[in-house]
């Protein structure tokens, strides 16, 4: 199911709800002042959350970034998860002040869904990725060589919840939203190894928008 173009994820409303209770019984308990904490509690949520409508770039074989951060890394792995072979590493860092919604890097059908628990290690330290809770989420792209792309969701040290909305079984489409991470992660793409890789490292992207790769 596609999810809605609202301007902030439906993931907030149950923080705002809270908020919003808080509120209401501090301001019994303290008056107009009691508003100000959950006030502002609020506002970083809402900011937090946020959701901007992005009219998708890239064609054919062209991969998007999954999220809007920086890259850490890009690297050539042997991906053992769903890909099952040589293939390509692109990690994004998403600090605490990006859009954390993912978004699919190309059109096709998933395939593959694991959720595996771990710590919550600094989300840019290189073996976070390893160790930290993340999710994974396979896909087989709608290409007519019907390539395998991996997506990796990881929380950070703040970060303490991955939300993946797809599920085996979906088609999704290049830009569509998929899941998003819980203050502050990162994000791992995995392409076939012949995938030619337009991206460098340290170079700021925004999910939907900047091209990451080609597939072969």
């Amino acid at each position: 199911m596609r999810r809605r173009d609202w301007p902030i994820a439906a993931d907030a409303l149950p923080p705002l709800l809270v908020l919003a209770l808080a509120g209401w019984l501090l301001s019994w308990l303290f008056g107009p002042w009691g508003w100000v904490l959950p006030a502002g509690c609020a506002l970083f949520v809402l900011y937090f959350f946020r959701d901007p409508r992005r009219r998708i770039r890239g064609e054919g074989k062209d991969l998007v970034a999954p999220g809007d951060g920086v890259i850490l890394s890009i690297q050539r792995v042997e991906e053992k998860e769903y890909i099952k072979g040589p293939a390509i590493k692109i990690s994004v860092f998403l600090s605490l002040l990006n859009v954390h919604v993912n978004r699919c890097p190309i059109a096709g059908q998933v395939e593959y869904s694991r959720y595996q628990a771990g710590k919550f290690i600094p989300a840019f330290k290189s073996h976070a990725s390893a160790l930290n809770e993340r999710n994974y989420l396979g896909i087989r792209t709608d290409t007519a060589e019907g390539h395998k792309i991996l997506l990796a969701q990881i929380t950070g040290f703040l970060a303490r919840r991955v939300v993946c909305w797809s599920r085996p079984g979906d088609r999704l489409e290049r830009g569509e939203r998929f899941g998003l991470i819980k203050f502050g992660s990162c994000v791992e793409l995995y392409l076939p190894a012949g995938a030619e890789v337009l991206a460098t490292e340290g170079m700021k992207v925004k999910g939907g928008l900047d091209i990451l790769g080609r597939l072969p």
